[in-house]
């Protein structure tokens, strides 16, 4: 079943793009998300935020629900081992704002994460419904500061690593599999920080990617309870 009215169109700010963010259609299964978009606050998602100074290179992630034969997954992909920064880490698709994404406080975060993901992973722009976005986080090892933007994958295309170099896979994560207990775990990173963490599809997921949908399975009401005092080492390289 979906949603169907109007009145829950919310449209993004226009720069002369005529990128918007609407509700309408969405599968009900998603109602929790966009109700946990529409009332989180930041800090409700990370202790890090934006600087108030305004530091941080402007950037955004699209984190793309779809449906797949297990029902409700997530497209993830796997940088590459020889990035100088998070390599062979799960991530979202994402990256920094360019100049022609526009204004990154109206709707260059929407822009960007369409264009990165379909830079990265080949995905086709056109059949993804963006219907919100979360509070800007901060990435201080990096010191990006991210929107994450949220998309119904309306009509799936077909997605692989488009540049090897950059992306060693393109994967999606069943939604079922991350609310398994089993495969939750604590990252315990070399430095003595710790962070939710996924064992899925081969990979650990951790650091900000999974901080943010440790986040959203809370605030969507899908988490399980889980034991956080198992724990997996990080190496130093990580």
């Amino acid at each position: 079943m979906t949603r169907g009215t109007q009145d829950d169109t919310t449209a993004a700010a226009h720069e002369g793009g005529g990128l918007a963010l609407s509700t309408v259609g969405l599968p009900e299964w998603l109602d929790p998300v966009v109700e946990a978009a529409r009332t989180v606050r930041p800090s409700q998602l990370s202790r890090f935020l934006p600087p108030e100074d305004g530091r941080g290179r402007q950037s955004a992630v699209l984190i793309l629900f779809g449906e797949g034969p297990r029902g409700p997954e997530l497209l993830l992909q796997e940088r590459a081992g020889t990035l100088r920064s998070h390599a062979g880490q799960p991530s979202f698709p994402g990256g920094a704002l360019d100049p022609e994404d526009g204004d990154p406080h109206t709707t260059g975060p929407l822009r960007a994460a369409l264009r990165e993901a379909e830079e990265e992973t080949g995905l086709d722009p056109a059949g993804v419904q963006l219907f919100g976005v979360l509070p800007r986080l901060y990435i201080p090892v990096s010191e990006f500061v991210v929107t994450p933007v949220l998309g119904w994958w309306r009509e799936p295309s077909p997605v692989g690593a488009v540049n090897p170099a950059e992306t060693a896979r393109v994967f999606t994560v069943p939604v079922a599999d991350l609310t398994e207990p089993e495969h939750r775990v604590t990252v315990v990173h070399p430095r003595g920080h710790q962070g939710p963490a996924f064992t899925v599809e081969s990979a650990l997921v951790w650091g900000f990617t999974a901080g943010v949908i440790d986040r959203i399975l809370h605030f969507a009401g899908w988490e399980r309870p889980w034991d956080r005092s198992r724990h997996v080492p990080l190496d130093w390289h990580a």
